[in-house]
């Protein structure tokens, strides 16, 4: 048998319950929206993410660009010719010295990747031309060799190289 005292209380407990869940709710449904503003755009995320480049149709001697966080990237295979002709010059004649291995990956010796933004007043070079068989500037006369060293020019350094790595021997990370 039970009392009103004890009946009472059974119902004072599940409102004292419900109460402080619908509460709870409330407080979540209100806070949610302010904290998930405060992320970053889905846009922003996709502009700094790693892309992955697939090298297959990339014939020898040739080169592609593409786009990382705005910038245009180059790649490029390189010929035999073009690799010994980068490692044939001597590191302290140039004006930042860096050697090939430097700027390629282990293994990887034909495959160039650089930031196709010149180290001067950050016009776009042109692949391909030029004495040195690389990236020519058309806007002030800047030349890079085929491993994208500053050879000629007033650009006072080499194209930078950006963070990448090889997925597979035919893809790669940049990122």
């Amino acid at each position: 048998m039970t009392t009103a005292s004890s009946a009472g209380s059974t119902r004072r407990d599940f409102l004292f319950v419900a109460t402080g869940a619908a509460a709870a709710v409330g407080t979540v449904a209100t806070i949610w929206p302010l904290v998930s503003q405060m992320n970053p755009d889905a846009s922003t995320i996709a502009a700094g993410a790693p892309i992955e480049v697939d090298l297959k149709p990339i014939a020898e001697g040739q080169d592609i660009k593409v786009f990382w966080r705005g910038k245009p990237i180059y790649i490029m295979n390189r010929t035999k010719k073009q690799v010994d002709e980068a490692r044939a010059v001597p590191v302290a004649s140039l004006p930042d010295p860096a050697t090939d291995q430097s700027r390629v990956k282990d293994g990887h010796d034909q495959w160039l990747v650089v930031i196709g933004i010149c180290t001067h007043l950050g016009c776009i070079p042109i692949a391909h031309e030029g004495n040195y068989d690389g990236f020519f500037c058309p806007c002030h006369g800047s030349q890079y060799d085929s491993s994208g060293r500053i050879r000629q020019g007033p650009a006072p350094l080499n194209l930078a190289v950006p963070p990448y790595q090889f997925v597979s021997d035919t893809k790669i990370q940049i990122g």
